[in-house]
């Protein structure tokens, strides 16, 4: 079994990352594999190195190990980019020069995340499209679907349908998307499990989808609930995040983190110093399927 944990280097992790990178480690080795991590640096402009050492340094803390060759996504554009040039052969693949607004208002969708692309340029002539891009607007590259939605069977979430729709394959500013990075880096690292918050569950359908268009084999999913604050607001950089070096600032020490850590996944060990010690007690079947609150003592207000 191989597990990983693919944290995006824009700034370290909090608690919450750490929660899902422990459940994920624990999941692989105690399955009999390991866990790797990779780094999902797609976004260059708000990813750095000093950020990518502080991810790894945390994770060290807590004895979460991994093998030492990290795959970054920023140096496999090319692999990327071939496949989407094999989609293309295959007449699944066209441009798009839509907006997010525009996306948004199409579908009368206040949230971008609630929105599933009403297939606008699908069809463009090519003269509609030579005229938008004589216009200055570059445009995406979609996968052209007709799959309305797949059915995850996740591990902790159950079975969940999760819609698909025409996805970016590539922005519109040359940079291979999300879903289609991922994909391609799981199957050519051999990841057999992939656990992550379950805010992803609802692009699993998509990535399925490529999966099954490029004759991929499925991994196993484990979507965890997220870890929130005391407003039942998910924790973010901006809201309530907090790292082991701002626990450090109040005396809470990486062993302290994890054992609070341990408790959130149903583990009851007050002797744990290193993420090894929960191998012997950890239950997947014992994980809660709710959204984990921060502890008082944790709160950004008590820093």
């Amino acid at each position: 079994m191989i597990g990983r944990f693919a944290p995006s280097p824009t700034g370290p992790l909090h608690v919450g990352n750490l929660r899902t990178a422990l459940i994920a480690w624990l999941m692989a080795r105690t399955a009999g594999g390991h866990m790797i991590v990779r780094i999902e640096d797609l976004d260059r402009a708000n990813s750095n190195e000093l950020n990518e050492r502080r991810q790894l340094d945390a994770l060290a803390a807590l004895g979460i190990d991994h093998p030492p060759v990290l795959v970054r996504q920023s140096e496999r554009f090319d692999h990327y980019r071939d496949v989407i040039a094999d989609l293309r052969t295959r007449d699944l693949v066209y441009e798009c020069f839509c907006s997010r607004r525009e996306i948004r208002e199409a579908v009368n969708a206040p949230h971008e995340h609630e929105v599933q692309y009403p297939g606008t340029c699908r069809e463009l002539t090519a003269r509609q499209r030579s005229e938008r891009i004589d216009s200055g607007r570059p445009p995406a590259l979609r996968l052209r679907t007709d799959t309305v939605a797949y059915v995850v069977d996740d591990v902790i979430a159950g079975a969940t349908t999760s819609p698909v729709d025409d996805f970016v394959l590539q922005r519109n500013d040359g940079v291979p998307a999300y879903n289609l990075a991922v994909v391609v880096d799981d199957t050519e690292q051999g990841v057999d499990q992939v656990v992550r918050g379950n805010d992803l569950l609802s692009s699993t359908g998509r990535q399925m989808h490529l999966q099954t268009l490029l004759g991929y084999r499925t991994p196993q999913y484990a979507h965890v609930p997220l870890v929130v604050g005391h407003d039942g607001e998910r924790l973010a950089k901006r809201h309530g995040a907090v790292t082991l070096d701002d626990l450090a600032t109040i005396g809470i020490a990486p062993n302290d983190v994890l054992r609070e850590l341990a408790i959130s996944l149903g583990v009851e060990n007050h002797n744990v110093e290193r993420a090894a010690d929960l191998l012997d007690t950890f239950r997947v079947s014992a994980l809660p399927r709710t959204p984990w609150m921060i502890p008082n003592q944790w709160r950004h207000d008590a820093l």
